[in-house]
C-alpha cells in the first residue's frame, strides 16, 4: 500500500490518508469542503461546498496519478436530502459518461459542520 498526499487538498485531521493506492486503485477518503490554504470551511451553501470538496477529491487524485475520467464509484454525504437536486448539478459538471457508480446519503453530522462530503474510489490509468 501506498500513502497518497496532496498540499492542494486539506491534510487530515485525524489518524487516517487522504487516499491509499494499492493493486491499481486509488481509495481516497471523504473530502469535505475546506479550503486547503485557509483550512476554513467554503464559504456559501450546498452549491459552492460540492464544488469545493470536489475540488478537493480532484487534488488528491492528481497526487495519486488519476483523475475524476478514472473514477468508478463515489459516495456523497449530505446533511440533508433537500440539497440532493443542488448538489448533483454541481457533481453533474465535474463527470462524465460513463458516470460512476453512486451512493448518497443523508446523515446526521458531518465534520465542521459541513453540508457535503465526498468520498471515490479511482482506478490508475494504464501507462
Amino acid at each position: 500500500m501506498k500513502e497518497i498526499h496532496s498540499d492542494k487538498a486539506p491534510a487530515a485531521i485525524g489518524p487516517y490518508s487522504q487516499a491509499i493506492e494499492t493493486n491499481g486503485f486509488v481509495f481516497a477518503s471523504g473530502q469535505i469542503p475546506v479550503d486547503p490554504v485557509s483550512r476554513e470551511l467554503v464559504v456559501g451553501g450546498i452549491c459552492e461546498q460540492t464544488r469545493q470538496a470536489l475540488m478537493n477529491v480532484q487534488a488528491v487524485l492528481a497526487a495519486a496519478g488519476t483523475d475524476l475520467k478514472h473514477v468508478v464509484k463515489t459516495t456523497v454525504y449530505l446533511y440533508s436530502m433537500d440539497d440532493f437536486v443542488a448538489m448533483n448539478k454541481v457533481y453533474a459538471e465535474f463527470f462524465q459518461q460513463p458516470y460512476p457508480a453512486r451512493s448518497a446519503v443523508a446523515v446526521d453530522k458531518l465534520p465542521k459542520g459541513a453540508l457535503v462530503e465526498i468520498e471515490v474510489l479511482a482506478v490508475k490509468p494504464a501507462e
